[in-house]
């Protein structure tokens, strides 16, 4: 299919998007219908009918020579990356989960091991083309008259419009990916690397492509660095029996092709396979490579999630409830030591998954300091409630430490936060002027009651 005939598809996409929209009754919800989620948000279910978007998951184009693409708002990552690779380019930031879609990872925030260079998702985007709350098509970049909207969008969640084409970005790729992993101690030290690697960009007079960290328990950490290669060895494969974050610590150096480099953590969902038994070699080996895959661990969680078969059980043989404790947070890398250590000893979860990043622009619904180095640290499972304690305790203690150390969450997954000090930290004034701009009626949620209240 010739390009034109492509840009022809989105545009018959686009108005047919528009009327879907306005047909839907004022007063009405509007939801995407959409096959996969990455979510850690659960709403109840609604009777209403979803936005239908299958139409979007394209990628429209890729311009090898401008290093850039033009992509449809729905399209999965695994999709973006497999267009991209043969022109030898990725994007700037691929987040870890294949099915992780691009405009979900620029309107909700995404990361990977090259957000200390590049930032997060949505800063390598040109510009945007979003259906918004009104029902008007409009195209924002950073120099036109939705700029607003551009620099907005980013961790507004749907709730001012859905992204139906993205230019973004791409960065030039080699063959293969040399590993280092360096083990540190003591938690100090490891945050003083990652700040001077962030800052500097190199490790031992050498550049450095990605960079991210693993710790397993206070005095198990370590630092992942990774180089492009032309050539390898060998490569490492662990998309089958071998499990990528145990060779952390088995390994020193390793070997990957710059394809499965990216997609190191679906398979087992960083760690969060083993809930499923699937780390177990004798489960391992029949368990089909083709379903191991974040997704199909993500769809077992919302069955649980619908039928409480794990509760249920627990409940029968006695034992305390669970609180669910998957978050991702940001705070200034020289107060990463001090999360870690309130973090061991009032959750005790591991591993934690580190990954430094530098926000290069401001970007008022998430408020970085630019140019600052900060740590996202990510945890991901369940921990017993305390006797006495309400069904949030751990949630709750993390997002005041986090504040408490002047840093930020990410809103995918539970939050807890009361109105006034919600849009403290999300910059309501600004967000309550998007709104009125772009969804005046108010037919997308707000924000909060999106994100806090679940609706």
């Amino acid at each position: 299919m010739t390009e034109l005939a492509i840009k022809g598809d989105h545009q018959r996409a686009v108005e047919a998007l528009r009327r879907s929209y306005q047909a839907i009754p004022a007063g009405s919800p509007v939801r995407l219908a959409k096959r996969t989620s990455n979510l850690f948000r659960w709403r109840d279910p609604s009777d209403a009918p979803g936005l239908d978007v299958s139409g979007f998951d394209q990628v429209l184009s890729v311009d090898p020579d401008e290093r850039t693409a033009q992509v449809q708002g729905m399209t999965t990552y695994e999709d973006l990356v497999d267009a991209t690779l043969p022109h030898g380019l990725m994007p700037t930031v691929v987040p870890q989960l294949k099915t992780i879609t691009l405009g979900g990872a620029v309107t909700g925030l995404g990361i990977e091991s090259t957000s200390f260079r590049d930032g997060l998702p949505h800063e390598g985007v040109l510009e945007l083309e979003v259906l918004t709350g009104d029902g008007e098509i409009v195209t924002a970049a950073r120099d036109n008259e939705h700029k607003d909207l551009f620099y907005g969008f980013p961790n507004s969640y749907g709730t001012l419009g859905y992204s139906l084409r993205l230019k973004i970005e791409l960065r030039p790729v080699r063959p293969y990916v040399r590993l280092r992993h360096l083990r540190f101690t003591d938690a100090a030290e490891l945050a003083r690397v990652l700040g001077e690697i962030t800052e500097s960009g190199t490790f031992e007079d050498e550049t450095v492509d990605f960079m991210d960290g693993t710790v397993f328990s206070a005095d198990e950490q370590y630092i992942t660095l990774g180089f492009f290669a032309d050539s390898a060895p060998y490569a490492s494969d662990y998309t089958g029996q071998q499990i990528y974050y145990k060779s952390i610590q088995q390994r020193s150096v390793d070997f990957l092709t710059i394809r499965d480099y990216i997609w190191r953590w679906d398979t087992d969902w960083f760690w969060c396979s083993g809930a499923f038994g699937v780390q177990n070699p004798a489960v391992r080996r029949l368990w089909p490579d083709k379903f191991k895959r974040s997704d199909v661990y993500r769809k077992l969680v919302a069955y649980d999630r619908r039928y409480h078969i794990v509760a249920r059980a627990e409940r029968w043989r006695g034992l305390r409830p669970r609180e669910d404790v998957i978050q991702d947070i940001e705070v200034p890398v020289e107060r990463l030591p001090e999360f870690l250590e309130f973090f061991h000893d009032k959750v005790g979860m591991s591993p934690i998954w580190l990954c430094p990043l530098r926000a290069k622009e401001r970007w008022p619904l998430y408020p970085l300091d630019v140019g600052r180095p900060y740590v996202n640290a990510g945890f991901w499972g369940t921990v017993r409630i305390p006797p006495g304690q309400i069904p949030e305790y751990h949630n709750r203690l993390i997002e005041r430490k986090v504040a408490a150390l002047d840093g930020h969450k990410s809103l995918y997954s539970t939050a807890f936060y009361g109105r006034d000090e919600f849009w403290r930290y999300y910059d309501g004034e600004t967000y309550r002027r998007l709104k009125g701009s772009y969804d005046p009626d108010g037919r997308l949620l707000d924000l909060y009651d999106k994100c806090v209240r679940g609706r």
